[in-house]
């Protein structure tokens, strides 16, 4: 690792150890780290003193953000290698979704977005592009990309999209997006790198829609039961009324779901209607199937973007400037890949169901830390 400063006191992998080792014991800040520069385990794995939260933060935004994502690159490679990264239904599967970051009032930086509210004030915020594979047993998050200026989550998306067709060409062949990526620039970017899209419908002004409904009136649904759930499919495909890029898929599912509430412990129905348009033919792959697939989506929502800021501090703003910004979620991506295959594939089953998570991550920041020989 290194970083642009002439003159440095801290080496650089010191202080990018000691970022990953915050990381890696969930500790909530820079200031928070701070509080143990007096524990030895420090010296003993940093080969230095415990830098200060303001030097950590002024070395990260001059850091060389892209050798992190060859860190993150190796790292996929162990993981393929190792069969830690499996398909999910037969398919090597790619999601992309959008994320904002804190926003303020008052603070802002360079890479700043703003947006007017309806009182009048204005506020400044960040907001990213993740992309995750979705694998088998351990999901893996593969690299991010920061929304700039002028341009909207779709544009950055497809910067990102493009960085990840060169480094990682043969690790997806499946593209999962909401119905915001809806857009023919990007499926057509996929197709020529021989890649499949399975995308929500939602614009119910589009003429694709509204041709698809028309023919489902005429089909009947296959009906297909599961433990409290029931799902009515219908299934067109080689519609021609998406003009940009034809010919495509459209599949519909009504969801009706069983479930149970806790106030007064009745069971009720709740229905649900999804649609989502998809470049994969009914000779590859079931209106069912692309049912299952497509909620694979939601596994970003929930093992990313909730667990990074809820577990992982990852919407803290360690250092509020852009290249800062990133680099510290890009070592959050590093180190919650890196937990997620020590629990899933090192530790035994018997130790996982006896401990959380969380648990685990308490005994980390003890060994390496507080009392931990050195390596």
């Amino acid at each position: 690792m290194t970083d642009t400063r002439a003159f440095a006191r801290y080496p650089t992998p010191a202080i990018v150890l000691t970022v990953f080792l915050m990381m890696a014991t969930r500790s909530s800040s820079l200031h928070a780290l701070e509080q143990d520069r007096g524990r030895p385990g420090w010296h003993r794995r940093l080969g230095t003193p415990l830098p200060s939260a303001d030097t950590i933060g002024r070395v990260f935004t001059k850091v060389e953000v892209e050798r992190l994502r060859e860190i993150l690159h190796e790292t996929y490679t162990r993981f393929k290698r190792n069969k830690a990264l499996g398909s999910s239904y037969g398919w090597n599967i790619l999601i992309i979704d959008g994320h904002e970051t804190r926003a303020s009032f008052r603070r802002c930086c360079s890479g700043c977005l703003q947006r007017q509210l309806s009182d009048g004030r204005i506020q400044y915020y960040h907001r990213l592009a993740l992309a995750m594979i979705a694998g088998q047993p351990v999901p893996f998050l593969v690299d991010l990309e920061l929304q700039q200026k002028g341009e909207d989550e779709v544009a950055c998306a497809t910067r990102l999209l493009k960085r990840l067709l060169q480094i990682y060409p043969r690790a997806f062949n499946l593209v999962l997006a909401d119905g915001l990526y809806v857009r023919a620039p990007l499926v057509s970017l996929l197709r020529r790198h021989h890649k499949h899209v399975l995308l929500v419908l939602k614009d119910e002004r589009r003429d694709l829609i509204q041709d698809a409904r028309g023919l489902f009136a005429g089909q009947v649904p296959v009906v297909v039961q599961e433990k409290g759930l029931e799902r009515q499919i219908w299934d067109v495909e080689d519609l021609t009324s998406w003009t940009a890029f034809a010919p495509v898929r459209v599949v519909r599912s009504v969801e009706t779901r069983t479930v149970v509430r806790q106030r007064n412990r009745r069971e009720e129905k709740a229905l649900a209607e999804w649609i989502w348009v998809t470049t994969i033919p009914q000779a590859k792959t079931s209106g069912i199937r692309i049912a299952e697939l497509a909620h694979t989506r939601w596994a970003i929502e929930n093992r990313a973007f909730r667990e990074l800021g809820t577990y992982w501090h990852a919407d803290h703003v360690y250092r509020h400037h852009p290249r800062a910004i990133e680099a510290f979620w890009l070592m959050a991506l590093l180190a919650l890949n890196l937990f997620r295959a020590f629990y899933s594939l090192n530790l035994k089953p018997i130790f996982r169901d006896r401990h959380t998570q969380i648990y685990i991550a308490t005994r980390i920041a003890a060994d390496y830390i507080h009392q931990g020989p050195a390596p």
